[in-house]
């Protein structure tokens, strides 16, 4: 049996919402125990937030959250009681990692900041990924995605010229910069403890993890002075650059021709007229009309269908791919499909619901989803008797007096 990568790490997870729940669960993917402590007292509002399970609403039912949380175990602990503080407190005494994603002050409020925790365990990695880090005038500000892709211009980018900013069109920081840097600082400070036997503080501003992805952007404003804006689909450098419509109901194809070469190539495919190949040969006349190149092959595209032009075009070395929606990537993408992308896991309250595996294959350690999310304290009793050493009558005590709630 293959021993996955992070077996014998444990993780005591405070995190909620998106990017915390993200950043651990990329730990608890590989192998690692991801104890997620929760409380009825105050629930996870991604257990609260859609798309349910059959339309049908309920704290076991959302797969948001259920994206978020596979291989993990849930213990449910109100934070605002002193036993249920002094329980965690046990629980982080003997634990590789303690990972939270709120505000400043608010772990240091139950006993379990920095200072606490490492006094009772100092070769522990302490994660706090904060919106804006714990220090600076902002320190204190709370958002959640979408504010902080507006905060540091994600916004600004994103769109058509001259039109609201439009976003993403989901939370991006959540998904993709945040949990993942975190979840790198994670195992950059286990391997330190690994050499050293000492543990660290690692201190995640979410609003400077987004600002990596911004890319050129920063270097346009601090080499050439100038501020991009938005620009669709549209590329500063390249023509035709954008997604035309294809036969059947908002079916599209991405096309992206960044030579004369490939300019030629796309007026064969799409049998476009010799004088318009012949005026728009060169870039610079390719980018001064845009707009009447869209046009045209607008025009051919329309009858064709959308994976047969796309892979007409990947032929003949021009970059293109049809624009895919959920039910396509589920239902009819071969290369995800021999790849066993997707995964099904039969959870007890859901059914049979569909996860993402994780999208990197390690050839001597190799790791698959085996657990779907867990249900709100499915295991309560669990980590009370096998970590913290309860019996099943203290257990009800403390379930009874709103401790383990």
């Amino acid at each position: 049996m293959t021993v996955k990568p992070l077996k014998g790490v444990r993780v005591i997870d405070f995190c909620w919402v998106g990017a915390g729940s993200y950043a651990t669960k990329l730990l608890a993917d590989q192998g690692a125990d991801v104890i997620k402590i929760e409380s009825r007292a105050r629930l996870d509002s991604l257990r609260l937030s859609a798309p349910f399970a059959g339309g049908v609403a309920g704290v076991d039912r959302s797969g948001y959250f259920a994206d978020r949380n596979t291989n993990k175990r849930s213990c449910t602990i109100n934070l605002k009681t002193e036993e249920g503080r002094e329980l965690a407190r046990r629980l982080v005494q003997d634990c590789d990692v303690v990972a939270n994603s709120f505000s400043p002050g608010v772990m240091d409020r139950f006993g379990l900041g920095w200072e606490e925790v490492r006094a009772i365990n100092p070769s522990v990695v302490y994660l706090a990924m904060s919106m804006q880090g714990d220090s600076g005038p902002y320190r204190d500000h709370r958002g959640f995605g979408l504010t902080i892709s507006s905060m540091v211009g994600m916004h600004g980018l994103s769109g058509l010229p001259n039109e609201i900013p439009v976003g993403t069109g989901t939370n991006f920081p959540d998904h993709i910069p945040n949990p993942c840097h975190a979840a790198f600082a994670v195992l950059a400070a286990l391997r330190h403890v690994r050499r050293t036997g000492q543990g660290q503080y690692i201190d995640l501003a979410q609003t400077e993890a987004t600002i990596s992805t911004l890319g050129t952007a920063l270097l346009e404003l601090t080499v050439n002075g100038s501020e991009p804006g938005p620009m669709g689909n549209r590329h500063r450098r390249h023509a035709p650059h954008g997604v035309y419509p294809c036969r059947g109901d908002d079916r599209w194809v991405a096309i992206a021709v960044t030579t004369d070469e490939q300019f030629a190539a796309l007026g064969r495919v799409l049998g476009l007229d010799e004088p318009v190949m012949a005026r728009f040969a060169n870039e610079s006349a390719r980018l001064a009309g845009a707009d009447e190149l869209d046009e045209l092959i607008a025009s051919r595209s329309r009858s064709e269908d959308q994976v047969e032009l796309a892979e007409r075009l990947q032929r003949a070395g021009i970059p293109a791919g049809p624009v895919r929606d959920p039910r396509d990537l589920i239902e009819s993408d071969p290369q995800l499909a021999e790849r066993g992308h997707w995964v099904r896991l039969r959870h007890p309250e859901m059914g049979e619901t569909i996860y993402n595996a994780p999208p990197f294959r390690l050839s001597e350690t190799p790791t698959r989803l085996e657990n779907p999310a867990p249900l709100l304290g499915q295991h309560t009793a669990e980590v009370c008797r096998d970590l913290l050493g309860m019996d099943d009558d203290e257990i009800e005590r403390l379930t009874a007096a709103g401790v383990l709630a």
